[in-house]
């Protein structure tokens, strides 16, 4: 299964290359650039390589090997490279809260309970 997923990964950039080059071509080629019929086919061509470029891409970001800049670090990759300074709870760790009749609060709702809790502890301190 590794195999046929990088043989279709790798068919995919190829793809994806052709198209790139197709729309480099009509660029370069064409006398005038700013025609009708070729906007659109240098549109066609370079969303065709958007199409087949997502799929490899995507790959990679699932397996990890594919840095994203300016997106945080989960805390598994984090665990990897030493402690983490700060480290979320996830909703799954924090108990439910529940209202009168045993039903979880929504997310928002447990939000301005805890800052409401964290305003009397202010005030009380």
């Amino acid at each position: 299964m590794r195999k046929e997923l990088g043989l279709l990964n790798l068919i995919c950039i190829l793809i994806a290359l052709g198209f790139v080059v197709m729309a480099v071509i009509s660029a370069l080629d064409s006398g005038d650039f700013l025609t009708i019929d070729n906007l659109f086919i240098i549109t066609v061509s370079l969303m065709m390589a958007l199409m087949f470029i997502v799929s490899p891409l995507l790959y990679l970001k699932s397996q990890g090997k594919l840095p994203i800049p300016f997106m945080k670090r989960t805390a598994l990759s984090a665990a990897d490279d030493g402690p983490a300074p700060l480290k979320l709870r996830t909703p799954a760790q924090t108990p439910p809260m529940l209202d009168a009749k045993g039903r979880a609060m929504p997310p928002d709702v447990k939000a301005i309970v805890n800052r409401l809790n964290q305003a009397e502890a202010g005030k009380d301190a």
